[in-house]
């Protein structure tokens, strides 16, 4: 039996279909293919690029240059009996990114959109300039509009790198000639993903003179109050400390799918009972993992942050006067800095810092040294790190809260009880309802200043409190309550704009600042930022 359907099956057999028949060759040279698959001539140690900047160390197994496939390493460092493990890191889109590498859909070329492409081959016939050409586009209206309202549509075609360096060089020397360098503006891709291309965009931009944007501007998921208030750009801590936080919101990232490696350790941390919390206006991967699901009409999300934020000045700030918010805003933010308040149609809006340049101070730097008002001594003092002690030579630049003589200095975050006076402050406001500004009260105290003028200052502390309408002086500009839907930034003010119930803004706000008291500030916002 053996041998009859051995020759059966390696000879050629004949095969039948009604009246047709055809000759087969029953051998197993198909099985290569699968043999061949898994074969390869070494293993190389290196990581992919699809924009989570995980850096996921990866074994690749390379066949005569080619990669064949790949697996990931397992040799990170272990974190201890009291952390869970790197291991294993790596997603399913490194683990499928050799087919990125080989595919046929790649971009390899330069594209330009086909009607700008045929504009720009006309101009350069009819001028043999290519600066006069581009001009000869960009400033007739009805060609301009023509390629402009093509954006986004496609219709690309692939054109040779010198015809792609020709026009944007024409356009660079152009708007240098005719407005300047600083209206360049560029962006290159973010340093995770290579550096050399990072560095070589940043250097061009900068050489130029133009204005060089953050990376993060590309696809704007960067956290604005990093940047805002300490002046670093994400540089927070790494994903494995979500696994340490008593209180974690996720908000404009979709963890398990922007930080697959790392969301593990957000998913365990809950069994140790921290909350999870996230906003996000769509049924998104990480919302079956939240206590809270937060859902605002899509773009509106900023309003519940505005709410969370007047609940928490209120409560926290004002009434409660938390020793650990305060101190912590006056040394390591901006809040006890004195602002200039400029006059504005009948009343007042928020001008630029006060500076120790201002009040005749002739240091070094003085123009960059913001000032601040001692609670004690009622002083304006220059304190510790500010930009310009920065290059000061000699200096000890740090935010200890002493002054020079070794003095302790207490910022004081309002001016209210320093001789402060209530004005009308305006503040400015960009909506779905349009731009306009809205009146709150504010204490100001009068600033004379080395010219022998006077100016009324405040806090951005003041600023905060009043912008958000915290009730310090019972006016009708201020919020009446939670439930104040016409007074902007309330809770009931931003469900007009969201959709979601004030309880619930109200409740996450409670719990997310009680969270960092009860347990020394281990809570976590991963709003976007991918490092």
């Amino acid at each position: 039996m053996k041998k009859k359907f051995g020759l059966k099956f390696f000879k050629p057999t004949e095969s039948y279909s009604g009246n047709w028949s055809i000759l087969e060759e029953k051998d197993r040279t198909w099985e290569n293919m699968y043999r061949g698959r898994w074969s390869h001539d070494k293993v190389v140690r290196t990581t992919h690029g699809v924009n989570c900047t995980g850096s996921c160390s990866w074994k690749v197994f390379v066949k005569n240059g080619i990669i064949t496939w790949e697996n990931q390493q397992i040799d990170y460092p272990s974190c201890g009996p009291d952390m869970p493990e790197f291991e294993p890191r790596g997603c399913p889109r490194g683990a499928s990114f050799s087919w990125y590498e080989y595919s046929p859909l790649r971009v390899k070329y330069p594209y330009m959109r086909g009607r700008l492409w045929r504009m720009w081959k006309q101009a350069l016939a009819e001028a043999a300039d290519p600066v006069a050409a581009w001009a000869s586009i960009v400033e007739d209206p009805g060609k301009a509009e023509a390629y402009k309202k093509m954006r986004g549509k496609g219709g690309h075609v692939r054109v040779t790198w010198e015809d792609a360096t020709r026009l944007i060089s024409a356009q660079l020397i152009y708007t240098i000639r005719k407005y300047g360098p600083d209206r360049i503006a560029g962006f290159t891709p973010i340093p995770a993903m290579s550096m050399i291309s990072y560095a070589s965009g940043a250097r061009f931009i900068s050489l130029l003179g133009g204005e060089m944007l953050s990376f993060y501007d590309w696809y704007a998921d960067l956290p604005p109050a990093s940047p805002q208030i300490w002046g670093e750009q994400t540089d927070v801590p790494e994903s494995s400390d979500w696994y340490n936080s008593g209180y974690l919101i996720m908000w404009g990232s979709n963890v398990p799918l922007t930080r697959t490696p790392d969301a593990h350790f957000m998913t365990e941390v809950r069994y140790k009972g921290t909350k999870v919390v996230s906003v996000a206006p769509d049924y998104a991967e990480n919302v079956k993992f939240a206590d809270n699901w937060l859902a605002p009409n899509p773009g509106t999300d900023a309003a519940i942050a505005q709410a969370m934020t007047h609940v928490i000045l209120n409560e926290f700030y004002r009434e409660r006067r938390e020793p650990m918010f305060l101190d912590y805003a006056k040394q390591y933010t901006d809040m006890p800095f004195l602002i200039l308040l400029d006059e504005f149609e009948g009343s007042y809006k928020a001008g630029r810092f006060l500076r120790a340049s201002d009040l005749g101070d002739a240091s070094q730097h003085a123009e960059w040294k913001p000032v601040i008002l001692d609670e004690a001594t009622n002083e304006i003092l220059v304190p510790n790190g500010t930009m310009g002690q920065r290059w000061e030579k000699d200096k000890k630049w740090n935010l200890i809260l002493e002054r020079e003589d070794g003095m302790k200095i207490e910022p004081a975050l309002s001016v209210e009880a320093h001789g402060a006076e209530w004005q009308e402050i305006a503040f400015p406001f960009f909506d779905n309802e349009g731009n306009g500004v809205f009146k709150r009260p504010i204490p100001a105290r009068k600033i004379r200043l080395a010219d022998g003028t006077e100016r009324l200052a405040a806090t951005v502390y003041d600023l905060m409190m009043s912008q958000y309408g915290v009730r310090r002086l019972g006016s009708e500009y201020e919020a009446k309550g939670y439930d104040d839907a016409a007074s902007r930034y309330t809770p009931a003010w931003q469900e007009s704009v969201t959709g979601v119930k004030p309880s619930v803004v109200i409740q996450i706000a409670r719990e997310f600042a009680q969270n960092s008291l009860d347990t020394g500030g281990t809570l976590h916002d991963h709003n976007g930022c991918r490092d």
